[in-house]
């Protein structure tokens, strides 16, 4: 084969005679080969130590931080004496002195001074009829006297009159052939009423008339007597057949008649003492 004049050139393996010196470049590969691995080794090595080294500053970053969520250390962070306590919003305030207890129902009707709502046969029985459970009672004759012997019989007027009974308030009701007449007798206290109910024997006088016959007229007839007090108050009553008749022992008809009327008088007593109460605890203060 032909190269052309002074044939090629083979450069530093040249030895000289043309032909190449295959040692020569045999090692001149190995040391490019060399140069090339260490320069490969150094660059991982750098980049190996570059790495560690953000690593280690993420770490220290982190570790500088984790004292407070804002970057200050523990040591910056306010003490707990110097935290806000509280709230600025003004606080409710009570007053130290209690408030009066409501007035008691029982002063209004134990004493005349105190009792001052309107009375009369109207106000403690309204209506025409009177019912108590399933019992209902017609309404008859009603009667109001300040000469409190003249609405009795027997030992109970000197009783009232003793004590300085007011006024009798009377009303009667029938029932079944059974009429009963209730008194009410005022005095000016409690201690009055309850002296008079006391010593009162058997003597409130039936009241008839509209439609009532004679019953317990003072002839043979046995009727049925109550007596009782409450407040200012003392209520009388008597029950009996308007046939005459007598009543017996036992007699449910007859009892049950006195025992309705008196539970219903002594209601309307209570009933004015709360109803006085509760219009002086609603009433304007005095200036």
């Amino acid at each position: 084969m032909s190269f052309g004049q002074g044939g090629p050139a083979w450069g530093p393996g040249d030895n000289g005679n043309g032909t190449p010196d295959w040692a020569a470049l045999a090692d001149e590969a190995a040391a490019r080969g060399r140069k090339k691995r260490w320069l490969l080794i150094g660059g991982g090595a750098i980049a190996t130590a570059s790495v560690v080294a953000i690593v280690a500053t993420a770490i220290v970053s982190t570790g500088d931080s984790k004292d407070g969520a804002d970057g200050k250390s523990a040591s910056e962070l306010p003490s707990a004496q110097t935290l806000p306590s509280g709230t600025a919003e003004p606080q409710p305030s009570f007053s130290s002195v209690a408030p009066p207890p409501p007035p008691n129902p029982h002063d209004f009707i134990s004493s005349a001074k105190k009792d001052k709502a309107p009375l009369s046969a109207d106000t403690l029985f309204p209506g025409k009829t009177l019912k108590m459970g399933d019992r209902t009672y017609a309404k008859g004759p009603t009667a109001r006297t300040t000469d409190c012997a003249a609405a009795t019989r027997g030992s109970l007027g000197s009783a009232l009159t003793s004590n300085g009974c007011d006024q009798v308030i009377r009303a009667t009701y029938v029932r079944d052939g059974v009429a009963v007449t209730i008194g009410v007798a005022t005095f000016e206290t409690e201690a009055k009423a309850l002296r008079a109910k006391q010593q009162a024997g058997i003597g409130l006088a039936p009241l008839t008339g509209d439609g009532v016959s004679g019953f317990c007229d003072g002839g043979h007839a046995v009727c049925r007597n109550l007596s009782n007090s409450y407040g200012r108050y003392a209520y009388f009553s008597i029950s009996g057949y308007t046939d005459g008749k007598s009543v017996t022992k036992g007699d449910k008809n007859a009892f049950a008649a006195g025992d309705d009327l008196a539970e219903f008088t002594f209601r309307q007593i209570v009933a004015r003492g709360e109803a006085q109460a509760q219009a002086a605890a609603t009433a304007p203060s005095a200036p």
